[in-house]
């Protein structure tokens, strides 16, 4: 471990645990993971909704996490039981709280795989890194996760990610709403929850430096009819920004658009990536991952998942998740090996910051920055809505 690292470590500790004891909490009593066999079976939670309007997300991810640790805990020589934790997100924070009280309390949870949404890590990365617990998210892409703004930063140095955050997002999808569909006037949503609130403020910020006249919306993410909000979508609009992590909303508001006749281009976040829920002809979407059908080295990867799989189409949320359990498996191996069959919690959360990966699936190879918890030179990718309602990169 880093010196460096170690001392952020330390104070952040000091930080939180005194943050908690002036605020009248009770302190998150933590389950001891030292000394853990490595020939034990070891288990990694993967946090995620499951079930409401992003469950389909959630499910995705499990396909491929279960694969991932079917397939790559064997050829690392470790045996791993992954645990399914549900953060549906109309249910707000408080299952992602719930859920990490009670993994810190399992001494046999060694690494956690998620949260998948920003509002749950949030919510519960201070309890895991009291545990000195790691979690890797294969999707949450808010900002303040991994930098300081405003002041804030709601992630800790336990959180990892294995996709780009949305002060990358927000101006790769500003800056083609300038430059390639020459927008002047842009209406941008929100959700009134973390993902949505952060990418809109950061496309916010970019288009108006670059002189677009921008209209903020707000809607509660359990809404369901837009009818009332297209009507406030001015006739001159030239784009609609609908971050949502619900596709059906998206294909619901792009249909109200047209009923109402409103010519406003639809553009959705990664949220929204999900061919079967959203396909309305002409809108756009951005997420953090390629199609990795067009990886030639992650054929046999695919093919195995498709196998394993035969009802699930391929879509972005997968992959990376199949990346993040490859990120704590190759983490945990490399703590086994320095510690002689033995790891800890703390030992994982040392060795994960250092993981490289030669052939990554997203394409090339994994590394993470040294200035933050992010990937190395992490992009993301434009899609457009084909009229057969395909997704066809477009940047």
């Amino acid at each position: 471990m880093k010196k460096g690292m170690g001392i952020a470590l330390a104070v952040l500790v000091t930080a939180v645990a005194a943050a908690s004891a002036q605020g009248g909490q009770r302190q998150v009593q933590t389950a001891s993971a030292a000394g853990l066999s490595c020939k034990s079976t070891l288990e990694i939670p993967f946090v995620t909704p499951l079930t409401g309007g992003a469950g389909f997300l959630g499910q995705d991810q499990l396909s491929w996490a279960k694969y991932a640790v079917a397939t790559l805990a064997p050829q690392m020589g470790l045996k791993v039981k992954l645990l399914q934790g549900d953060t549906p997100v109309e249910q707000g924070a408080t299952p992602a709280t719930t859920l990490a009280q009670k993994y810190v309390a399992d001494s046999k949870v060694v690494a956690i795989l998620g949260p998948s949404t920003s509002g749950a890590v949030a919510a519960s990365s201070a309890t895991y890194f009291q545990a000195h617990l790691a979690h890797v998210s294969p999707s949450a892409t808010r900002t303040d996760l991994t930098y300081t703004v405003g002041g804030t930063r709601e992630g800790t140095p336990a959180f990892f990610r294995d996709v780009p955050a949305d002060n990358i997002q927000g101006p790769t999808d500003a800056a083609y709403m300038v430059k390639t569909l020459k927008a002047k006037k842009v209406v941008i949503f929100d959700f009134q929850e973390p993902y949505s609130q952060g990418l809109a403020s950061a496309v916010d910020t970019y288009l108006k430096a670059h002189g677009v006249t921008t209209i903020r919306l707000s809607a509660p993410n359990t809404t369901t009819d837009f009818s009332s909000y297209v009507t406030k979508v001015p006739s001159d609009a030239d784009v609609v920004f609908f971050p949502t992590q619900q596709p059906p909303a998206a294909q619901t508001f792009a249909e109200q658009l047209v009923e109402q006749g409103k010519k406003a281009t639809m553009f959705s976040g990664d949220g929204s990536d999900t061919p079967a829920q959203y396909n309305k002809p002409g809108g756009y979407v951005s997420v953090f991952a390629p199609d990795i059908s067009g990886i030639p080295a992650d054929k046999a990867i695919l093919a195995g998942w498709k196998k394993a799989n035969p009802s699930r189409a391929l879509d972005a949320f997968g992959p990376p998740t199949y990346g993040a359990v490859d990120i704590i498996l190759t983490a945990i191996k490399t703590a086994c090996a320095q510690n002689h069959g033995t790891v800890s919690r703390t030992d994982v959360l040392h060795a994960v910051k250092h993981v490289r990966i030669a052939n990554w699936i997203l394409g090339g190879s994994f590394r993470f920055s040294t200035k933050t918890n992010d990937p190395l030179n992490a992009k993301f990718y434009i899609f457009k809505i084909q009229p057969d309602g395909s997704y066809k990169l477009v940047a």
